[in-house]
């Protein structure tokens, strides 16, 4: 396998995976993330217009916090989205267990278990956020060849929106989130989108995004050589919180106008990156440049999160192909 860097010729190599046989798409890990409650249903429509055929896959649909999405709530007691660490996972369950730890097992149980043969093979698991972040995919390990083959589709299949590679830099062991139960797990993060609110341009491009990992499962299915290249993706560094009344420990400060909605900019020394209330601008320190995401999600206001630093890297991937039965 051949391809071109810097206009010169390079040998790939050519790596021999399993075919996948079953994906589960979730929605509702966070039940007011409402883009993923209504793809879920949408593909169970699908489903019973055209029956299963209509997948290149055996697909399983959930709504992961059931719960949460009757009330519209991020979580009912905890996060869901981070009770998928193998100690949550192996604890005991008791009459005071909270509610999502319980749903974490049953969704292991499910799909699972994390960390074994039997898990599925792809989870997607669907994700709004309040920031202007696009359509990212959300990826744990630096050779999950699967999921950056799926990202290299998604972009060059997607031109309504940006498409951006967000890698979490986690031992599997501590990967913390649903789509960490498969062999090979993405969360799709679509946004900009209002929590309770569902906005029909971002379910639009989430549900383009879905129906293009199908797709992209169908051709690595049918054993065609996926050619390989480079791709490049934001490797999550360190999180800044915002300024504190020292006080009250309240924010005393805003994300500044010029890097509100600037997700995956090249935040650089000296640019605003907070204005207090009392009008004095705060500005970024450090040496190195390197670009917020998430920038202002609401979600994180409780976790004492303003946004999160990345650093770009540019990754060359093998060719893939599937292993003939």
């Amino acid at each position: 396998m051949y391809w071109k860097k810097n206009g010169a010729p390079c040998k790939m190599e050519l790596i021999t995976l399993p075919a996948l046989r079953r994906m589960a798409v979730c929605g509702g890990t966070h039940g007011n993330e409402l883009t993923g409650v209504f793809v879920v249903p949408e593909l169970e429509r699908q489903r019973r217009e055209k029956g299963d055929a209509v997948w290149p896959i055996s697909l399983t649909t959930v709504l992961s916090n059931p719960r949460a999405i009757k009330e519209c709530k991020r979580y009912v007691e905890m996060d869901l989205n981070r009770c998928f660490t193998s100690t949550i996972l192996s604890s005991p369950i008791t009459d005071s267990t909270p509610y999502e730890m319980q749903r974490a097992q049953e969704l292991n149980s499910l799909l699972g278990p994390k960390g074994t043969g039997d898990a599925t093979d792809i989870i997607c698991d669907l994700h709004n956020t309040t920031a202007n972040m696009g359509l990212t995919v959300i990826s744990y390990s630096h050779s999950n060849w699967i999921c950056l083959h799926i990202f290299k589709y998604l972009k060059a299949k997607i031109t309504t929106v940006p498409v951006r590679l967000m890698l979490l830099d986690i031992p599997d062991s501590d990967a913390y989130s649903l789509e960490s139960i498969a062999k090979y797990g993405i969360s799709l993060e679509a946004g900009p989108q209002p929590q309770g609110v569902v906005r029909a341009d971002v379910f639009n491009f989430m549900k383009e995004g879905v129906d293009a990992v199908l797709d992209w499962i169908k051709i690595f299915n049918s054993g065609k050589v996926i050619e390989g290249g480079e791709v490049e993706a934001y490797i999550v560094e360190k999180s800044v919180d915002y300024p504190r009344d020292p006080e009250t420990q309240r924010p005393s400060a805003a994300i500044h106008p010029q890097l509100q909605d600037q997700d995956f900019c090249l935040l650089k020394r000296g640019d605003p990156m907070f204005l207090t209330f009392s009008g004095e601008t705060v500005r970024y320190e450090a040496e190195e440049p390197l670009h917020p995401v998430f920038i202002n999600e609401a979600a994180y206001y409780e976790k004492g999160i303003a946004f999160h630093l990345t650093q770009k890297k540019l990754f060359t991937i093998p060719s893939i192909q599937a292993k003939k039965d």
